[in-house]
């Protein structure tokens, strides 16, 4: 399974990468998936696309 390369944020990710709590990654989650719904993707809750998020956040090339 760790051959698997990863394709989304958790909020914990998410808290880590931007240094804010996690219930404020929760919303930044939240805020950007309901952009991603609007434009017709699916989203999970509480997980974000790594490559969405990155284009985002200017300066993260994780």
């Amino acid at each position: 399974m760790s051959d698997i390369k990863r394709i989304y944020y958790t909020a914990e990710d998410v808290s880590e990468l931007l240094g804010v709590s996690l219930g404020t990654s929760y919303r930044i989650i939240r805020g950007l998936n309901k952009d991603l719904s609007k434009k017709g993707f699916i989203v999970i809750a509480g997980k974000l696309p790594i490559k969405y998020f990155n284009e985002k956040y200017y300066g993260l090339s994780a």
